[in-house]
Formats: C-alpha cells, structure tokens, sequence
C-alpha cells in the first residue's frame, strides 16, 4: 500500500483509532490533516508523533457536529492541502445509561457527534470528491450498530445510523470511482473502554471468541486496505474488528 502525495482527514485523530489511523495512513506516505476537540496539549503531541514519520500534518480543533465551523475546517484543509483524498470519520463520544435513566440531553449529544458529525463531514467534502472522481471515504460505526447493547441505546442507534450513512453514500458516489465504507469495532483498548471496571472488561473479554480485546492498530490497519487502491472494487461494505464478538 501507498499513499504517498494524497491527503487524509481523519476526525477524532488525537488519540486511540483516529491517532492509530495517522500514524498508519502517515507511515504508507499520506499527509494528514487530524481534527479534535481534546486538550490542546494532546492535539499537539498527536501532531509530533506523526510528523515524526516525515510527513506533512496539520492540526484543526474543531466539534464535528457544529456544520459550519466542520465547513470551515475543511475549506481550511482544502486551503493548505490542496486536495482530499481520504476522509475517516472517527469521532466519537458515550454516554452510557439505561433508557430509564438517560437524559435528553445524552442521547441528543451522542447523535449529533456520532452520526451528525459524520454527516457534516461527508457533505462538506463531498464536491471535492465528486469532482476528483475518486476519492476513500471510511467511516467508523460499531458492533454495538449492529447487534445493540443494553446501556447505549444512544450509541447504537448513532452507529446504526452511520452505517445506514455509509450504505446509502456509497450508492450515491459509487459511480463517480469514490468508494465509502465502514469499520465496526468490538471492545479495542482505549481511553473510553480502560475506564470499565476489570470485572465488566473480564466479562467482555470472556463473550469475544477470541479471548481478547483488540487494539487500535487492528482497526487502522483494516481502514488503511479500505482506504488503498487494493480495495478500490469494495464499496458499502462494514467490515466488523472484533474477534468474533458479533458473529
């Protein structure tokens, strides 16, 4: 794989998957532009890390779910890249609670960052795909969008939506030579799964065929073959990385 002269944006990008997906789309030669709306200290070390791999990167906070300030961030990659070739919509956020004791406010929060932010991105970028004519668009869903959990009725149904996102845009741009997939992890260690308890990550661990959890480079990896020329026939597909939790 290389990816040498294109661009990538990756949203979420400062730390786990989206950190894991720049350094892997930045080691096959791709320049990076990372979005995220974290501490700016972690932005900036995100920013050294893969500028360590020689290429060029930019950094851009901005919260994905606002539609004008996504627009703005992304005329300002257009400005400063030239082009986008690659787009990974990974930002992301929980808030975890039963139906009986979640808030308004949570389930409006994860649906606007989850799917609206996906939505955002890809229809600010949209034109520059279409006309290039080619073009990789990756989004990352989750298991839970497929099978559901108990506690995320807000983050399933935001994943489920990014996959319907996913299947209804890869329809739209397949004949313009822009393909547009997903990624639907299982339980990878990052921030957001090492705050569990060890006893809900035991159980977990115990329901994953594989014995074990995932890392983010697992799914970096299959987001780079995704975003490659090798994959350039695979359009609309949600490719699970799991270990077999959602067979």
């Amino acid at each position: 794989m290389s990816f040498k002269n294109k661009t990538a944006v990756i949203t979420g990008a400062s730390r786990g998957i989206g950190l894991a997906v720049a350094k892997k789309l930045a080691s096959q030669g791709a320049n990076i532009a990372i979005i995220y709306v974290g501490k700016e200290e972690e932005g900036e070390n995100a920013k050294k890390e893969v500028e360590a791999l020689g290429v060029k990167v930019g950094l851009y906070y901005c919260d994905v779910s606002d539609f004008e300030k996504s627009k703005e961030t992304v005329d300002q990659i257009l400005n400063e890249f030239g082009t986008i070739d690659i787009l990974v919509n990974n930002a992301g956020i929980v808030r975890d609670k039963l139906v009986l004791r979640m808030e308004e406010a949570d389930f409006d929060s994860v649906i606007a960052v989850n799917l609206k932010g996906t939505f955002n991105m890809i229809k600010h970028t949209y034109k520059t795909f279409t006309k290039q004519r080619a073009g990789r668009i990756v989004n990352v869903a989750s298991v839970v969008g497929i099978n559901g959990n108990a506690g995320q009725t807000n983050y399933s149904a935001s994943k489920a939506g990014v996959i319907g996102v996913t299947k209804s845009v890869a329809k739209e741009l397949a004949g313009r030579g822009i393909t547009v997939n997903a990624v639907a992890p299982g339980y990878i260690i990052t921030d957001m799964t090492n705050a569990l308890s060890d006893k809900v990550k035991e159980e977990i661990e115990n329901a994953i065929p594989m014995k074990k959890r995932g890392l983010p480079e697992d799914v970096a990896n299959a987001i780079a073959f995704l975003c490659s020329d090798e994959a350039s026939y695979i359009t609309g597909e949600v490719i699970r990385v799991d270990g077999g939790m959602a067979m």
